[in-house]
């Protein structure tokens, strides 16, 4: 297939034609209807069983997506390479932007995918890598979040009752381990590793996105609740590593909530009444300590919850897209309560602190009132 002149809708047009997606999925995210269409029951299958708790019947969409299996496309265009993140080596995607929209390649495995001014489309082998395929639909949602206006933070979530709590923290600091051990005390699950933050009249609301957590072993090997995730001999070999190695294997398990807690549910909003950043050291023995902190004066704290929107963002009118700036997250923060947690890493201590602040803020709530 030829593509020299460019246009995205042409070629979504053409994939649409070759590999028509006619297999509906309907789900529901906040007040937000994605339908994504696809040409493989087998898609459908593995979608529905990963988003069960926000599929819905058929309904008016927000947001359209089609996902075709189909063998990786070719185009002749040069593709842009997308440096790696902080910390990171591994190169794994390139981009070419069109006059109408964006190309995003994974260079492991040939999925690409085309979106602009609302036409969402994937291609390529997605059975086999269909967490390509969940993250790009998850993509489209945190841009239409965007697009209202949130800001995006690098931060999980957790509520209780009508009270929230942002979890940030710089890259391995364990906020996605600290959620999950909150949720062991009975809260619900917001988000495992982003946020869309609207302020309004009533204050502060985060948005999650519908991804379970995805865990390192350490993770799972220390919480009671999911004892089972992990097959019994693997786990028979990593009981025997130290704390800091486990703090640093670099190995993934998705840890669906509402099968491994059964008193938590996955809920995509909540009121944020404040956020802690996870600034302790592995190596220090010493317990943590919580101090509050005013964001305008901890710029290197900032930075924890700052996120760029990457290269699954798109303007909704087709242009560059602009980072917010500092300043705009300040403001965004500032009437909050913010707790930066230091020294030494205690996730059964932190959780235990989040809990307080949550029932804290419910009794506030209910004073107020």
């Amino acid at each position: 297939m030829q593509f020299e002149d460019g246009s995205r809708k042409i070629i979504t047009d053409v994939f649409r034609k070759e590999y028509p997606a006619l297999i509906p999925l309907y789900l529901k995210f906040c007040d937000c209807v994605l339908r994504v269409r696809m040409n493989s029951v087998t898609l459908k299958d593995k979608l529905a069983r990963y988003f069960q708790s926000f599929t819905i019947p058929e309904s008016e969409a927000d947001i359209d997506i089609t996902v075709h299996e189909a063998p990786p496309p070719s185009f002749p265009f040069n593709f842009k390479i997308k440096k790696p993140d902080p910390g990171k080596t591994k190169i794994k995607e390139e981009y070419v932007d069109l006059p109408d929209g964006r190309i995003v390649r994974k260079r492991l495995t040939g999925m690409h995918f085309i979106f602009g001014l609302g036409d969402n489309l994937a291609i390529g082998p997605c059975a086999v890598n269909i967490n390509q395929v969940i993250n790009f639909i998850n993509n489209r949602y945190i841009e239409w979040k965007l697009h209202q206006g949130c800001l995006l933070g690098h931060a999980a979530g957790v509520c209780l009752g009508k009270n929230g709590l942002a979890l940030a923290g710089f890259s391995g600091k364990g906020k996605s381990t600290l959620a999950l051990h909150m949720l062991s005390l009975g809260v619900d699950f917001v988000s495992n590793d982003r946020l869309m933050v609207m302020n309004s009249d009533q204050g502060l609301t985060m948005f999650g996105v519908a991804k379970h957590p995805r865990i390192n072993p350490g993770t799972a090997l220390n919480n009671e609740n999911l004892k089972d995730l992990i097959p019994k001999d693997r786990k028979s070999a990593l009981v025997s590593l130290t704390k800091e190695a486990l703090w640093h294997l670099e190995e993934k398990y998705d840890a669906p909530v509402e099968t491994f807690f059964r008193t938590s549910r996955f809920k995509l909003s909540a009121p944020m009444n404040g956020l802690f950043i996870l600034n302790w050291n592995i190596e220090m023995s010493s317990p943590p300590v919580f101090e509050k902190i005013k964001i305008s004066e901890r710029p290197d704290l900032l930075r924890a919850f700052m996120k760029t929107t990457g290269l699954f963002y798109q303007p909704f009118n087709g242009g560059p897209p602009a980072d917010p700036s500092k300043d705009e997250y300040i403001r965004l923060l500032e009437h909050i309560e913010i707790i930066e947690i230091k020294n030494g890493v205690d996730f059964n201590a932190a959780a235990r602190f989040g809990l307080e602040f949550l029932k804290k803020a419910c009794n506030q709530r209910e004073y107020d009132h």
